[in-house]
């Protein structure tokens, strides 16, 4: 798989190891998909053990479940409440490692719950195998340490998409979730990673039928450089330049604050993530579909202009395989909005690398589904991927806590209003602490 350098002027917080790069199936449905329990994955058992944060006293529990490493800890004055934790997504190496909640451990610990956290007994981007795992730790934690009254879950990245497919698949086993930067847009994810790098290819002038959809050595070491040039994607931004920075601006969620940085921070780390032929992939095919793709780089969201018919007829398709469509834990899960307990979603606003567009499809399909009123958004104004402090996630817990316990429903931002996402203070209600790039750090209210 494709190893890809990030160098940004505020550097971005992956919340995985290994590889900075998806490994998503191949755009032209003719990936060798390998068997995951073929590949012999490990877990090291000698870094399993994990200590007390100073000053607390805990049970820690440690060991491999089903092939999966696992952590669990449960402070003395435990509340009878389980918090389980998934981690992101961790590259295609063969080691399976354990992470712990480390922004909400120690409020975890304060307020009396247990958490537990699984490796899952894979790694690339196995969503499914991820939810059965975590949820088969909730199990074991029931035979160590006794049966919560409560269970929450909650996750980063890859493990927020998992959140959210815990949430729907297992209906009746969870009180409440937190899926933070997670990819709730599911393959969407995958198909904008190709859009940015076809819409980046047409822009240089390479024809239709000349475009890659597949990352290669000729695609890494000659297009890629051509399409920096060309654009100058190094420097300043060329006219052709400015058409993809705007293109991907209505790509990942329409005018908002910090696009501008956050479009500076990832123009060149996004020509690395055109999916490649990893043999790890595990969808039945090809997941990516940009047929309904729509390019657009003026102001006029609802027309497009004779220039970005242009860019549209210019820029080739990919059409996903009929077999990736499957419902439930299989492949590269759906996340379909169907969930049935209350559940409080947060994202950065400048992400790019699981864009902010993720949470409103996540949001659009709740409401299709008669389930808006079961989803709160939160948006904290950073660039970074899962770019959240302590506070902000202390805070939406204790927030979807008091909602599952109360009922009382706590406040999220308004996604899915162009008008307000475009604002300038947009983000502001639950962003604890301006990042250093924010202008609203010097603004007065």
């Amino acid at each position: 798989m494709k190893k890809t350098v990030l160098a940004v002027t505020l550097g971005v917080s992956l919340i995985f190891s290994g590889t900075t790069s998806f490994a998503a199936p191949s755009s032209n449905g003719t990936q060798k998909t390998q068997n995951q329990s073929t590949i012999p994955y490990y877990v090291d058992e000698s870094k399993l053990p994990f200590e007390a944060l100073p000053g607390y006293e805990t049970d820690r529990y440690w060991g491999v479940h089903k092939g999966a490493g696992y952590r669990i800890e449960v402070p003395e004055n435990w509340n009878g409440e389980l918090v389980l934790y998934a981690h992101g997504f961790r590259g295609t190496g063969l080691e399976l490692t354990v992470s712990n909640p480390t922004n909400l451990r120690e409020y975890l610990l304060d307020n009396g719950y247990a958490w537990a956290a699984s490796s899952y007994s894979t790694n690339g981007y196995d969503v499914a195998q991820g939810a059965k795992d975590t949820h088969a730790l909730g199990s074991l934690f029931n035979g160590k340490v006794g049966k919560p009254s409560r269970t929450y879950v909650t996750g980063h990245s890859m493990g927020g998409h998992i959140t959210a497919v815990l949430a729907e698949q297992y209906k009746n086993s969870y009180d409440g979730a937190m899926p933070m930067c997670g990819v709730t847009g599911d393959t969407e994810l995958f198909d904008f990673f190709t859009d940015y790098n076809v819409v980046a290819q047409s822009l240089i002038g390479i024809e239709k039928d000349q475009q890659k959809t597949i990352s290669d050595e000729e695609y890494t070491s000659k297009t890629v450089p051509q399409i920096v040039s060309e654009l100058g994607i190094s420097g300043k931004l060329t006219e052709k330049g400015e058409t993809l920075k705007s293109v991907t601006k209505n790509l990942t969620g329409g005018e908002r604050p910090l696009f501008d940085v956050a479009f500076e921070n990832y123009k060149t780390f996004l020509l690395g993530q055109l999916p490649d032929r990893s043999d790890y992939g595990v969808a039945a095919g090809n997941v990516v579909n940009t047929t309904d793709s729509v390019y657009q780089f003026d102001e006029d969201m609802n027309t497009l202009s004779a220039e970005e018919k242009a860019l549209n007829d210019a820029v080739i398709r990919v059409t996903s395989d009929p077999q990736t469509k499957q419902q439930g834990l299989t492949g590269v899960p759906k996340v379909n909005g169907t969930h049935k307990i209350p559940m409080v979603s947060m994202h950065n606003v400048g992400d790019l690398f699981v864009p902010f567009h993720m949470q409103q499809l996540h949001a659009e399909r709740a409401e299709e589904n008669g389930n808006g009123d079961l989803l709160v958004t939160r948006v904290i104004r950073d660039v970074q991927h899962c770019g959240f402090n302590p506070a902000e996630e202390s805070e939406a817990f204790a927030d979807l806590v008091k909602w599952v316990k109360e009922g009382n429903k706590p406040e999220g931002d308004d996604i899915l209003n162009p008008k307000v996402v475009a604002d300038e203070h947009f983000g502001t209600e639950f962003t604890r602490g301006y990042r250093s790039y924010d202008p609203e750090r010097t603004h007065t209210h």
